[in-house]
Formats: C-alpha cells, structure tokens, sequence
C-alpha cells in the first residue's frame, strides 16, 4: 500500500517524536505525550484534536472566583491559614458529604488539600504507616498512572489487579486472594473510573466495604468526578439519589474529592479530603516514629498536612467556601454545570465507533457505561501502543490503556474535555481518513513504514 497523505506532515511527526528520545512514544507518560503534542503543534501550526490529559475544559464558576477576589480584597493574601482549613471551608465540605452522600462526618476532620493530589499522597503516607506489618497499597485499576508514582516516591509497595473481569460477586474472591495475606494498609480506587469511566455498583462497594472492615485496611476513595456518572441526577443537596461510596458499607475509609472536574476549578489546586471519626481517633501502633503520635487524626493534620505544605492558598479557601455553600443552599447546580461532559463524550464515541474503532471498556455489569469524561478505544490489528502513535499522524493524541494498569493492552485512553463541539466535524474528518487507510484485514501502519 502506497503511503497515504495524512492531516499532520509525516516527517515533522516523525522528527518530533525522535526528538524526545523515548524508547517508546505508545508507552509515554501523560505529560511526555502532552510535550510532543506541543511541540508538533508548534512546528506544523495544526491543532490536534487533544484528548491525552484530563485537564478540565470550562470555566470555573463566578461564585468561587467572586468569593476570592472578596477574600484577597479584605487582606487574606497576607496571612497565613489555618493549614486543616478555615472553619467555614471545614463545615461547609461537612456539609457537602452530608448533603450528597448522606454520611456524618465532622467538620474537624474535613480539611482542604493542595488538589486533591496531595491529598491522595497523605492518605497513602499516613494509611501506609498507621500499623506494623501493614505497608502495601492495593489499586484497584484501571487507573490513574500517578498515583502509582506517589507510591514509589513514598517507598510503598503495592500490587494492582485489572478489575474488569472481577466485576460483581467475582470481586469478593478476587480482593481476598490479596487482603488474607494481611500486609494491606490501603486500596485505592477511583469512582467514576479513570481512564475507563466504569462505575462500581452497591453490590462491589457494599464487598469493599466488607472487606476492608473484616481485614482492617482503609479504602481511599477517590472521587475526583464527583457527580458525573450522568445516568443519575445527583444534582440535589439532600435527597435520594445520594452518589454511591464505600463509606455506606464501613468506617475504615478516606473520601478524595476533587474539586477540578465537577467545580472546574483544576487551577486553583484546591482538593477535599474527609475521614469519619471512628478511623480519625483511632491510635495506629506504627505512627509514632514518623509523626510523633500514634492518634491517626493528630499525625494526619500536624504531622503529614503541616510538613508537606502548611495549607492551601487563603484565599483560595473563601473561594471554594463561597461555592459550597451555594451548592449547599441548592443555589449552584454543580452538575448540570458540567453534563456538557456527558454530551460531547456520546457524540466523540459515535465518531469513533463509526469509523471502525470500538469501545474497551464498554459495560458495568449489565449496563453501558455512561457517557462522561473518559472514554476507551481500539482499533482492529493494533496494540495501544502502535495506535498512541498512528493517531499522532491524524492529528489525535491519546494514550496507552498500558499506563494505567488495565489488562487491555490493545486500547487507549481518550478524554473528552479540550473538544468542543465546533472540533467535532475535524475530528470525524481525521477518524474517516484514519479508517480509509487502515481498512480492516490490512496490516497497513504507518509507523512501519
């Protein structure tokens, strides 16, 4: 087959990709890929039509910027928080849990992280150190591929396991085979999935819960797309539906919300964490030689909190208070603020499925998954790897399932949130070319030719 004329000069590409010297571009880092794409983009003047990081595409909300511009106007910017948290921002996240996932939890242990990164890092540091004996992380994957780099930062060990083929009942058996050994300090998931945007029904969160219970290891729930599994209204404070978590099944557990996505706050670097009395009063024996106390609560704010940043921004602060409690009060709708989401992701995914691509992770037990921020694609003949880079020359940037700790070697992760609906005819454009010079039964590609 004669090599085809493709949307993004082949040559540059070619050179690009040289340039940053990786032993595979397939198997590069989210901000490796981010860093070539940049760099195509420069040299050829094209845009791609980018969908390899997760960063959120709409604008925050007036509420939460007016609330800090009133905060930096009053003198906050000259002193320095209280680093677990202003009491408004503290009652008002308490609020919010109460609110949308219908759980107590006290304000004192409801603090603000620098995003909800950081606080994913301390509840790993402080999880991991809690008892002797128990200094594993377990994730639950697909997922997210830092993650596992603050676990190697951190000196943690952990396994992981593909949850896909474990999904119902087959969970139970499968997260056992690891808990038994009973070396577990931790698992981690995220709910909404990324990159595979699976959802974990009550039956799995109600078996993680047991587990965690029965083994005494602590979940750490990462709820960084609060709200956005959009075949639910969650939209309300206080009524039914309240968004699934594990925290309805235990006591052992750590709520990681994020304030990027649903709030579209990604920016400001402002994160939530929330810990239930029971496990933030507890006493670890393993605390006191790193913290100087075994009481799980005292080491988490004034040992892990106060040595890695002594707080988020003040004023940063007013601004995510002011926005909780309008959503508190039922006056901001958090969700429909962000269904936009949910409408490109259907119309991306018929672009794809049309032109000869199908969707990885496709199911949550007997139900399609829903339409959100992620979604995962294949393509007949080749690995995640080959594809990462054959898009590259149509102007398509994604990357491998393979980062992420998924089974499913021949996918890609693709993130809908940079592309507008005006993007949409380019992108069907490029797929329609991509699909024409890579008919199926051929073993046509580009990368090697």
């Amino acid at each position: 087959m004669t090599t085809p004329s493709t949307p993004i000069d082949m040559t540059t590409v070619k050179k690009e990709i040289d340039a940053m010297g990786l032993p595979s571009v397939g198997l590069a880092s989210i901000r490796e890929l981010n860093r070539i794409v940049n760099n195509i983009e420069t040299a050829t003047g094209d845009r791609f039509i980018r969908m390899e990081m997760g960063v959120p595409g709409l604008e925050p909300p007036e509420i939460a910027v007016n609330a800090e511009i009133e905060a930096l106007k009053k003198g906050v910017g000259s002193k320095y928080p209280p680093f677990d948290g202003i009491p408004e921002l503290k009652q008002e996240i308490s609020a919010f849990v109460k609110n949308y996932m219908d759980k107590d939890i006290n304000p004192v242990s409801c603090f603000p992280t620098v995003g909800s990164m950081q606080g994913c890092y301390m509840a790993m540091m402080c999880t991991t150190r809690r008892m002797k004996g128990k200094d594993k992380l377990l994730f639950i994957d697909p997922g997210f591929p830092v993650n596992k780099n603050q676990a190697m930062v951190l000196g943690a060990p952990f396994e992981n396991f593909d949850v896909y083929e474990f999904r119902g009942e087959k969970l139970r058996g499968k997260l056992e085979s690891y808990l038994e050994k009973g070396d577990v300090a931790a698992l981690m998931y995220s709910n909404p999935n990324n990159p595979a945007w699976i959802c974990f029904t009550e039956q799995e969160l109600q078996i993680i819960g047991e587990l965690a219970t029965k083994y005494d290891c602590i979940v750490l729930e990462d709820l960084a797309y609060f709200g956005m599994d959009f075949r639910q209204d969650y939209s309300a404070p206080g009524v039914a539906p309240f968004i699934p978590t594990v925290a309805k099944y235990t006591e052992n557990y750590i709520l990681l919300i994020s304030s990027s996505k649903s709030f579209s706050l990604a920016g400001q670097r402002i994160g939530m964490t929330a810990i239930p009395d029971k496990l933030f009063n507890s006493d670890g024996d393993n605390l006191k030689q790193w913290f100087g106390t075994n009481n799980f609560g005292y080491a988490y704010i004034f040992g892990a909190m106060y040595a890695l940043s002594s707080g988020v921004s003040h004023s940063n602060q007013y601004g995510l208070a002011g926005l909780l409690k309008a959503v508190n009060a039922g006056e901001y709708n958090f969700v429909e603020a962000v269904t936009e989401y949910g409408d490109r992701a259907g119309a991306m995914k018929k672009s794809f499925t049309d032109n000869g691509f199908h969707i990885v992770y496709d199911m949550d037990e007997d139900q399609k998954i829903a339409d959100g921020f992620y979604f995962t694609i294949a393509y007949e003949g080749f690995t995640g790897e080959e594809l990462v880079e054959e898009l590259l020359y149509y102007g398509i940037s994604a990357i491998s399932l393979t980062t992420t700790g998924s089974d499913r070697h021949e996918g890609l992760r693709a993130c809908v949130s940079l592309t507008g609906k005006e993007r949409f005819p380019e992108l069907e454009d490029r797929l329609s070319r991509f699909a024409a010079d890579h008919p199926k039964g051929s073993d046509f590609k580009i990368i090697n030719s």
